[in-house]
């Protein structure tokens, strides 16, 4: 039985995948801080295939010890390592606070970058193995008002396509996602200078949201497919068409806080 562990797997896009790929007859591993959130999604899913882990990104302690449990529970298989845990900054970079830029950097990047490396020599003894990186249409092009964010997954999207080449000797294909808004408690983050929450700031700009199960499903294609970054959603394909034939006009739309 193929095998995928999850992080983030409390809500959102971890629990909308956790689903999509237990109904397909995997056996899931949610990790995520939320215990709560855990139960949540556990109850969803078969608990004979199931397993909860109790975990912050942000520990390679808590990396090791998971990825132990795991493996001992799949007989050893890691299919696939789904990086999917982060966090949302948004608002003025001139304003952040020191410890939001910290968070943001050690749970999207280096909580990543712990996976990756902690999770190697699992990848490596599964025969096709694949690490998926949640990244982000910030992602593609600097988003205003999310610099930080921007900043550590334009890193995600590096390392991803780092390791897909390092690592295809190893038999391991390296993807990410990479969503435009997905309506998720990500998004009830306060965006730093306002009261306003991040999902308010969203809707204001006139962009739209993915649903969970849309991105799940392009989950599913990322980890078959041979793409290295699948884009999901109007607002990824957009900046990713302005990016590459319109750098300008993209450039004038962002300085002058409009949406796609």
């Amino acid at each position: 039985m193929k095998a995928i562990l999850i992080t983030g797997g409390g809500s959102g896009i971890g629990r909308a995948v956790a689903q999509l790929f237990v109904d397909r007859g995997w056996r899931v591993g949610l990790a995520d801080r939320d215990s709560a959130g855990l139960k949540e999604t556990a109850a969803l899913l078969p608990a004979e295939r199931t397993s909860c882990h109790v975990m912050d990104v942000r520990s390679p302690e808590d990396w090791e010890e998971v990825l132990a449990e795991f493996a001992q529970l799949s007989g050893g298989r890691l299919d696939v390592l789904f990086n999917n845990a982060g966090v949302a900054v948004g608002g003025p970079f001139g304003a952040a606070g020191l410890e939001d830029i910290d968070r943001a950097v050690d749970v999207n990047l280096k909580g990543v970058l712990y996976g990756a490396r902690m999770a190697y020599p699992f990848l490596a003894a599964t025969p096709g193995s694949c690490l998926l990186n949640t990244a982000s249409a910030a992602g593609i092009y600097g988003t205003p008002g999310a610099a930080v964010y921007s900043a550590t997954k334009f890193a995600v999207r590096g390392l991803t396509e780092a390791l897909d080449g390092e690592w295809a000797a190893d038999d391991i294909r390296v993807r990410s996602l990479m969503p435009g808004f997905i309506d998720t408690p990500l998004l009830q983050a306060g965006v730093g200078g306002s009261n306003r929450s991040v999902r308010e700031t969203v809707v204001e700009a006139g962009l739209e949201f993915t649903p969970v199960e849309v991105v799940a499903q392009a989950a599913w294609e990322a980890v078959h497919g041979g793409r290295v970054h699948t884009l999901v959603g109007k607002t990824a394909r957009r900046l990713s068409f302005a990016s590459r034939w319109m750098p300008g006009s993209l450039r004038k739309r962002m300085r002058g806080g409009r949406a796609l």
